[in-house]
């Protein structure tokens, strides 16, 4: 599922910034390599594991300079599955979405 009016997407923030405010809104760097790097909430319920999901892209520097300008691109949310993957098509409970609108709010909030 994409977000589409996260208020995110297009913003853009310095990679050292974006690391410690998505840290304490409950982010963790996933996967990166020198122009582009993810970010991921987890959020869990009694039957599954769902992942917030924010993709960024380098616009000036590499990510091994805390000050290199992201962009923000999309933000997806999606169902973990196994062995290892995340399936976004799928509708997503009405709880867990609030959820992630919750998180996102918050860390828009940290942004501005």
């Amino acid at each position: 599922m994409i977000i589409e009016n996260s208020g995110l997407n297009g913003l853009t923030s310095e990679l050292g910034l974006l690391d410690e405010v998505s840290t304490k809104v409950g982010f963790y760097r996933g996967p990166w390599d020198y122009t582009r790097a993810t970010y991921d909430y987890k959020i869990e319920d009694a039957e599954n594991t769902y992942y917030l999901r924010i993709n960024t892209r380098a616009v000036e520097g590499k990510l091994e300079n805390p000050h290199a300008i992201l962009n923000i691109e999309h933000v997806y949310l999606g169902r973990a599955t196994f062995p290892h993957g995340v399936e976004y098509e799928s509708a997503m409970p009405s709880h867990i979405v609030k959820i992630a609108e919750q998180t996102l709010a918050s860390l828009k909030a940290s942004l501005n």
